[in-house]
């Protein structure tokens, strides 16, 4: 009998040999290279689930990005319709339009107004539209003299010229938190004269009095006519 169970003795003693040197290598395996990341087999999830942190990392700035992009022009209401109270302030002039300068330490700056325009007077040929500017800071400011205007099609460019300014500069205005003052735009109704009609405007820009930043508010309703397009200086009211 013992001539019969030495053999199978010696098998068990090689298995046992060759599990336990399988086991020491994948313990090698498996041991930290003092980098932080596992070598071996758990590399892979750990570089995968890197990847796609860096992946969705990436994906977050994008969105980040485009909402800050976004915030000018996609929260503007659609072609048409002009916004209420509110405006957009640009980084750089597009146009020669000109304000009246303005160099006062209590000045109304673009950053801290609204802008709107209201609704088209009628009357004798004549087409008048006020374009209200509305201080939303928490300090009282002024305005003085003449906004610049233009209007701007889709692309960027300028339509026709910008306004030229009416009557006469009139005093500063002082404008309490959610006060408002107002210029009137004038053009004439088509057929007047024979100069043709500009194309509708993409957008209105404005700069206040003294400032280098401009305000824009989308609105295809003013459209030049005759080629008369005037603005006179800022009064207070609303003009409504």
């Amino acid at each position: 009998m013992s001539h019969h169970t030495r053999p199978r003795r010696g098998r068990k003693a090689a298995t046992a040999t060759l599990i336990a040197a399988a086991a020491a290598l994948a313990l090698t395996a498996c041991q930290d290279d003092g980098s932080g990341v596992k070598s071996g087999a758990p590399a892979a999830p750990s570089a995968a689930s890197d990847s796609g942190s860096a992946s969705g990392s990436a994906a977050d700035s994008s969105s980040a990005a485009s909402g800050s992009s976004s915030s000018e022009a996609g929260s503007q209401p659609p072609s048409g319709q002009a916004p209420k109270g509110t405006a957009v302030r640009t980084a750089s002039a597009r146009t020669a339009a000109s304000a009246s300068a303005d160099t006062s330490s209590d000045r109304c700056t673009a950053e801290e107004m609204g802008l709107r325009l209201g609704r088209a007077d009628v009357g004798a040929g004549n087409i008048r539209y006020p374009l209200v500017f509305t201080n939303n800071g928490k300090s009282t400011c002024t305005l003085r003299g003449y906004p610049g205007v233009s209007l701007i099609q889709r692309d960027g460019q300028m339509i026709g010229r910008p306004a030229t300014r009416e009557g006469a500069a009139g005093r500063a205005v002082t404008l309490k938190p959610g006060g408002s003052a107002y210029a009137v735009l004038h053009t004439i109704q088509d057929g007047l004269n024979d100069k043709p009609c500009w194309k509708s405007p993409y957008l209105l820009q404005t700069y206040p009095p003294g400032s280098k930043d401009a305000m824009t508010l989308r609105t295809s309703e003013l459209r030049v006519c005759g080629g008369e397009f005037s603005v006179t200086a800022l009064e207070p009211g609303t003009g409504l």
